[in-house]
């Protein structure tokens, strides 16, 4: 089984890729190759940078991956593995690859603006507005959210700090090497993936930095984000995610070849119950909270603001938008794909080491593997459960891929440890790219203060200031706010999904009143884009009547509060959608 999902999946893939993917190339972009990107047009050596596809491809693909597409099939796989691989392959194909290529472009004809500025261009300046105060939000809950995640991890592993301090100085001299040096790309390269993985080697053998102290790890983050955010790109942040990105090729070539030499079937149920206790404890219907759980990996509307923010400013050519923006999203529905493989056949064997705890804990483990409806009711329980110490949705794919790994030979122990560090490479991708693009929102922000204050205007969009304020707002988040983050993350998994919904809007305005595409092609972007708007509402709307009511009750307000307004200002957007829809169509920056 572990061969043939693997197996499917790459041929799925690639199979799309080049059809589906081709054909929206051609028949909706247009892609120009001699039409030059704002990268060549606008180059500043700071923000606009042409950058090698593959390398771009590196940074882009670290930036929207994140712990997304590992942490959210991990908790999904409790309505079964089956509907976990479904979400993830055809919820990627209709939905998150088209999203992702189109908000790219669509930035790329804007001089590389924000996908929220197109709004604005095509929906009228108040959606720009209204984007941009959701986004920036958001981006502060990213933030937090995250600091959090790495802080949790780095303080129990001195492996996984010691190789991410070792990994940025190597960024910094890969940076060097790329854009200072005349040395040849692959030459480049090659040093930068040596530095890379000796920075691992030296973090498992000899880790040589410890800090228990989570408050210290948090300032060491935040003194990282805003470097990244206000450096010139090409000099820390691209040069990280690039070679981020053969962390993560390693990964999943590697555990592709475990799971096709393993050779093994799922011990994980294929389905266990359509409303599952998934979220807080709550029976959570598959459809429509799904993408409250499953969001990078199939979908996500953080893709748009990474795609239009930092990407859509580097790319080379419009032909190397297919690859760097859809290939990026099938790469990611691979990695989830080697996620749910992971569990779906060691999951049972990682439950095995803990079998006395799970019992002592209330749960019968025998009643888990036999009767799948039991197991839906209770094996979020277990996975997330302190006393029994697997460690959540982190801790069972971690320990999952360590016994997969094992199949090739890797101690199991070893292969965990990679795990983890796999994950928190991508956190730390997502926190540098999310400040600097809570950087670019807030500039944005600010624009209309031109007319009133060029001084004020000056201080407060300076690169510096604007990156500062996303970091420690973020620190005081993560700080003062206590754990509220964790209740939010649900509720802002669904926002994020909104956002996607409002961008494939966008991306669909942009097709049939700038692209003027024929009626087939326009129905490709308009009918998914209708699909993911219904479903997410209707999960907000479930999200706020079941599960903000058993949460704390000082965090009811400010949890309700937040998916409340998240739903007042979805339907504003939506209503200048239909507004702007036959008003005409446009021929300016996006034309084809």
């Amino acid at each position: 089984m572990t061969a043939l999902i693997v197996l499917f999946a790459a041929a799925f893939y690639i199979f799309f890729y080049f059809t589906y993917g081709k054909s929206l190339e051609r028949n909706v972009v247009r892609a120009d190759g001699t039409r030059p990107t704002p990268a060549v047009r606008l180059r500043d050596d700071v923000d606009y940078v042409p950058a090698n596809k593959f390398v771009l491809f590196g940074h882009h693909f670290a930036s929207i991956a994140g712990a997304g597409p590992i942490v959210g099939p991990a908790i999904a796989v409790v309505w079964g593995w089956l509907p976990a691989l479904l979400w993830v392959w055809f919820g990627n194909l209709f939905i998150g690859s088209i999203h992702d290529y189109l908000s790219l472009m669509a930035s790329v004809r804007y001089d590389g603006k924000s996908i929220q500025h197109v709004s604005g261009e095509l929906m009228g300046k108040s959606s720009k507005y209204i984007f941009e105060v959701y986004i920036y939000f958001t981006m502060i809950l990213i933030v937090a959210a995250f600091m959090g995640v790495y802080g949790a991890l780095a303080s129990k592993s001195p492996e996984i700090l010691t190789a991410s301090v070792l990994f940025m100085v190597a960024a910094v001299v890969e940076g060097q090497l790329l854009y200072k040096t005349k040395l040849p790309f692959w030459l480049s390269s090659a040093i930068g993936v040596a530095l890379t993985i000796l920075s691992i080697v030296v973090g498992f053998l000899w880790p040589f930095i410890k800090c228990p102290n989570i408050n210290l790890l948090y300032v060491f983050q935040v003194i990282y984000i805003i470097l990244a955010a206000a450096l010139p790109v090409w000099f820390l942040l691209q040069p990280r995610d690039y070679l981020n990105s053969y962390i993560l090729w390693g990964g999943i070539i590697i555990s592709s070849i475990a799971a096709v030499f393993a050779f093994r079937g799922f011990s994980w149920p294929a389905y266990t119950s359509f409303a599952a206790r998934v979220i807080s404890g709550q029976p959570s219907p598959f459809w429509p909270t799904v993408p409250l759980v499953i969001a990078c990996g199939a979908l996500s509307g953080f893709h748009s603001i990474v795609g239009s923010g930092t990407t859509s400013k580097q790319l080379d050519s419009e032909l190397s938008g297919l690859f760097v923006g859809y290939g990026a999203m099938f790469m990611e529905g691979m990695l989830s794909t080697i996620v749910i493989t992971s569990i779906g056949a060691f999951g049972f064997t990682v439950f095995q080491g803990f079998a006395d705890k799970i019992a002592a804990a209330g749960f019968d483990l025998a009643k888990m593997q036999s009767d799948a409806g039991y197991f839906g009711q209770v094996g979020a329980a277990v996975i997330n459960s302190k006393d029994i110490g697997i460690g959540g949705a982190l801790g069972i794919f971690t320990k999952s891929f360590g016994q997969l790994l094992n199949v090739i030979k890797v101690p199991v122990k070893l292969g965990e440890t990679l795990g983890g560090l796999w994950a928190s490479a991508f956190v730390l991708t997502t926190l540098d790219t999310t400040n600097r693009l809570a950087r670019y929102a807030f500039q944005e922000l600010v624009e209309p203060l031109k007319k009133v204050s060029k001084g004020l205007h000056g201080i407060l969009a300076d690169k510096w200031v604007a990156s500062i304020l996303a970091a420690v707002l973020g620190l005081w988040l993560i700080t003062k706010g206590g754990n509220m983050y964790t209740a939010l993350w649900a509720g802002f998994a669904g926002a994020n999904q909104l956002l996607a919904s409002i961008a494939m809007l966008t991306a669909a305005t942009w097709v049939k009143k700038v692209q003027k595409v024929g009626k087939g092609m326009l129905a490709a972007v308009l009918i998914p884009t209708f699909v993911l708007w219904v479903t997410v509402f209707a999960a907000l709307v479930w999200f706020l009547f079941v599960i903000v009511p058993v949460t704390a009750a000082a965090l009811q307000v400010v949890l309700g509060g937040f998916v409340v307004l998240m739903l007042i200002l979805d339907i504003m957007l939506v209503i200048n959608f239909f507004r702007s829809w036959n008003q005409g169509q446009q021929n300016r920056a996006g034309e084809a």
